[in-house]
């Protein structure tokens, strides 16, 4: 696991049980029931950065998050190797549904690009930032990125962690592993082992081209006539 040892990325307050929060983020996705062995690899191979916050219905981290959101972003480009993963953990609240939850994640997100257009970042030019069309990704920094959200009282039990959680994903490296003939072999396993784990496949997963993967952000079951309620500034 990558330290977040940076004196200017700590936060003014001090987060509580910071240890607890990394380790609950830890435990879940080294237990041999979870099913995404991305995030397993990234966290054996020591890539996966947790970064924890205060609550997922507060501002009060924005900045913080954001910065972090483009040091990965030029890091990334500074050495493009291998799976890596963002973990932003939240102490809160442990008491959001799915659909509250929802809101919440997304009520960050836009901040998160607001920041990213107020600093004049470029969006990723290799993704669409309309998050209607089927090959939509967020961008920070440059750099496309998809977001998984995982919270207590999630449907899915893939989804379910001890706190809010968002991970930030970088979209290049899986086109890498498109690349590579590596990714439908991964996906695959991943499906099955969603399988085994829930009973079923989550049926909001799709591939990237297919439908927005804004809907698959949050982990809710979403109706096919949801609208993301993220715009971005640079669109």
């Amino acid at each position: 696991m990558i330290a977040d040892d940076n004196p200017a990325r700590r936060p003014l307050i001090a987060v509580n049980n910071v240890a607890l929060l990394k380790e609950g983020v830890s435990e879940r996705i080294a237990d041999p029931a979870f099913p995404c062995v991305g995030a397993k690899s990234a966290l054996a191979r020591g890539t996966l950065k947790i970064l924890a916050c205060h609550s997922l219905t507060s501002g009060w981290d924005d900045l913080r998050i954001h910065r972090t959101l483009l040091d990965w972003a030029a890091d990334y480009r500074a050495n493009a190797q291998g799976l890596r993963s963002l973990a932003v953990v939240f102490e809160g609240p442990l008491t959001l549904d799915e659909a509250s939850f929802e809101n919440a994640m997304w009520d960050r997100i836009q901040s998160f690009a607001d920041k990213d257009h107020w600093l004049g970042q470029p969006y990723d030019h290799r993704v669409s930032s309309d998050p209607e069309d089927p090959h939509f990704s967020l961008s920070f920094g440059g750099e496309a990125f998809f977001v998984v959200g995982l919270h207590p009282n999630s449907s899915r039990p893939a989804r379910r962690f001890p706190s809010p959680t968002l991970v930030f994903n970088l979209h290049d490296q899986f086109e890498q592993l498109r690349e590579e003939g590596k990714y439908e072999r991964m996906r695959e396993k991943i499906l099955e082992r969603d399988r085994e784990m829930a009973g079923d496949i989550n049926p909001m997963l799709a591939r990237h081209g297919e439908v927005s993967e804004a809907r698959q952000y949050s982990g809710r079951q979403v109706p096919a006539d949801w609208h993301c309620p993220y715009r971005d500034p640079r669109a």
